[in-house]
C-alpha cells in the first residue's frame, strides 16, 4: 500500500516520537537500529521530512532527531503525503488516469469508501499517540 520509503518514514518518525517525548535527541544509528532500516538511507528520509517540517533536528555533539509538542500533533496522513504524495487519498483503485464519479472504473465507488476510511485512520493518528503502546511492548516498529 506505501511505498518501501514511506513504510520507513512512518516507523522512523514513530520511533522519534517515543524516543524524544522527554526532550531527548535520537540518532541515526539509534534509528536504523530501533527499526531495523538502513542507516544511510533513513538518513535521506529524515532530512527530507526535516525539510518538510514534520521532524525536528540539531547537528553536533548533543544533536539528533526529535519531535516538538507541534510535530507531535502531526498525522501519520502528514507523513505519507509528504513522501508519497496524495495519490493514495485521491488516487483509482485500477490507476486510471481519468477515474472520477461521472467516468467511474468498476471499483470507483467501493474504492472511494476505502480511501476515505484510509485517511481518516491516518489523519487521525498523531505521531505521539503511540509512545504508551511501544512502552509497553504492546505495538513494534521492527520485526
Amino acid at each position: 500500500m506505501f511505498s518501501k520509503t514511506c513504510e520507513y518514514a512512518v516507523r522512523a518518525v514513530m520511533f522519534v516520537a517515543q524516543r524524544s517525548k522527554d526532550g531527548e535527541k535520537v540518532g541515526i544509528k539509534e534509528i536504523a537500529k530501533g527499526i531495523d532500516s538502513p542507516e544511510h538511507f533513513i538518513a535521506k528520509i529524515l532530512q527530507d521530512l526535516g525539510k518538510q517540517g514534520l521532524i525536528q533536528s540539531v547537528k553536533g555533539p548533543n544533536g539528533g532527531f526529535y519531535l516538538d509538542a507541534a510535530t507531535a500533533k502531526c498525522s501519520l496522513a502528514d507523513v505519507v503525503k509528504a513522501v508519497d504524495g496524495d495519490k493514495i487519498f485521491a488516487g483509482c483503485g485500477l490507476g486510471l488516469k481519468h477515474c472520477s464519479e461521472t467516468h467511474p472504473c468498476p471499483i470507483h465507488h467501493e474504492f472511494k469508501k476505502i480511501r476515505k476510511d484510509i485517511f481518516t485512520m491516518l489523519e487521525k493518528a498523531k505521531l505521539g499517540k503511540f509512545n504508551e503502546q511501544l512502552e509497553q511492548h504492546l505495538a513494534f516498529l521492527k520485526r
